[in-house]
């Protein structure tokens, strides 16, 4: 019998069920989770443990638990601090490497790059925190002169080279801290045992997955991404589906208490974003109508899209609109309003829920 890809994804994403109690034991389950839109990041932690909610995730954050860096593919992720040396020794270079067009265009030099580095390392030293903006005025004195996007490369290249990485946020906005201040040093992994742990934690916590699929989230190259696999060929299962070759851990027995149909899912969460083919997810060719307004982030029904959202968050009270792709039986609704219910848990506000029309 073929394995069920959609099922055994919610499964090991720990969106059917989860007994992690804490942000830390998602971000480390997942390997990384990307958090360019930090408030839906945070979120996509929410829903993947019991209890956490959002204030829970910001602690985490500013206390450490939990890093955000540039890593994997040249966007933020959120990651554990006990993987972040071993994992950006691993795929900073290939990051790197589709970096340097951008550094050209920008002017940005290794010798440039390399000045900007020492530069931000001397001002963070003693475990002080500075914003982008007090780095870019302490830059522009020691001569590295920049705009919007030239700074947000120097910052990003720092990152990548384990020099800095996020620190506690000072009201709204995120600040910097060294590396080395922020997380205790650990035994060092070599390459081969990195690939392999990189490996492992995608497929268990990702598969059923394709090679091409592990690739593109590790931003590893198709050669690496068949290597860590041989590695792991005895503890992974292998299994051809319409045509692809899929990987995953072998499942685990289920748990009991009845999943979540319905998850208002932000935009980029792993669920969607991890796997390159998403075809699997999509209900069917043609399911989005024409001329569908479509909202930043995903409606999914029984592992399927169904719709997009948004979100308004306000003080006290939040919205989430909600335009599924076509009109919601009566035990849809109910599942859709159960996850907007779960939201409001999440962020500890009420939250009104509107579902529009396509």
């Amino acid at each position: 019998m073929k394995i069920d890809i959609v099922r055994q994804r919610l499964r090991n994403q720990k969106l059917a069920s989860s007994g992690f109690e804490t942000p830390a034991d998602v971000v480390a389950w997942l390997g990384a989770v990307q958090s360019q839109d930090f408030t839906g990041a945070k979120w996509a932690i929410g829903q993947r443990a019991r209890g956490v909610t959002d204030a829970d995730v910001d602690h985490a954050f500013d206390t450490g638990a939990i890093l955000r860096t540039h890593i994997l593919r040249p966007t933020w992720h959120f990651v554990a601090p006990a993987d972040i040396r071993w994992m950006l020794a691993l795929t900073a270079p290939r990051v790197q490497a589709r970096n340097r067009l951008y550094y050209r265009h920008v002017e940005l030099d290794d010798r440039v790059l390399a000045t900007g580095r020492r530069i931000v390392e001397r001002a963070l030293e003693g475990g002080q925190p500075l914003t982008r903006a007090e780095l870019g005025v302490t830059l522009r004195r020691g001569g590295v002169e920049w705009n919007g996007i030239r700074l947000a490369y120097v910052m990003m290249n720092a990152e990548l080279e384990g020099v800095i990485c996020s620190g506690a946020r000072r009201g709204k906005q995120f600040t910097y801290v060294l590396l080395d201040e922020r997380v205790p040093q650990v035994r060092p992994r070599d390459r081969e045992e990195a690939l392999a742990e990189l490996t492992r934690r995608y497929f268990t916590s990702h598969g059923p997955a394709t090679l091409r699929d592990y690739a593109w989230w590790s931003g590893l190259t198709m050669r690496e991404a068949r290597a860590g696999v041989e590695m792991l060929k005895d503890t992974l299962v292998q299994e051809r589906v319409d045509d692809l070759t899929y990987w995953y851990a072998p499942p685990a027995a289920e748990t009991g208490g009845r999943a979540p149909r319905a998850f208002l899912l932000p935009n980029f969460d792993e669920y969607l974003v991890a796997h390159q083919d998403r075809g699997c997810v999509i209900e069917s060719p043609g399911s989005v109508p024409k001329g569908t307004l479509e909202y930043p982030h995903r409606l999914v029904i029984d592992g399927k899209m169904r719709g997009s959202w948004k979100r308004t968050l306000g003080l006290t009270t939040a919205a989430a609109e909600i335009r599924p792709y076509r009109p919601l039986d009566g035990d849809e609704t109910k599942a859709v309003a159960a996850a907007a219910d779960r939201y409001r848990r999440f962020l500890g506000m009420p939250v009104t829920m509107r579902v529009g029309r396509t």
